[in-house]
């Protein structure tokens, strides 16, 4: 820690050598936020830099379910029941969905 050179110029951004010395008459509070962030993520304070992270997408992405192999093969699968009698849609007289025991 003792050899590490310290850098005072955080606050104070860049320095321009058109002008004098001294410290600047405004300090640049954007330049200084983005570095504290990029120092807190550097320290493992903060996960990440929020800074860093892409802009969310606004669409949602266009996708049909019905078009999915998985939901084709279920609708396949209850048609070939139904057509089979193997299951009845519920209603007051078949309150509960079929049964895989065998009767007795």
């Amino acid at each position: 820690m003792a050899d590490e050179q310290i850098n005072t110029e955080a606050a104070e951004g860049e320095r321009d050598r058109r002008f004098h010395g001294g410290a600047p008459a405004h300090l640049d509070d954007d330049q200084l936020a983005r570095r504290t962030e990029a120092e807190r993520v550097e320290a493992g304070i903060d996960a990440y830099d929020p800074n860093d992270v892409p802009p969310a997408t606004d669409e949602d992405p266009q996708t049909d379910p019905a078009t999915s192999e998985v939901y084709q093969d279920i609708t396949a699968v209850t048609a070939r029941q139904e057509s089979e009698g193997e299951t009845a849609p519920l209603s007051p007289d078949n309150p509960f969905p079929p049964t895989r025991y065998a009767e007795q």
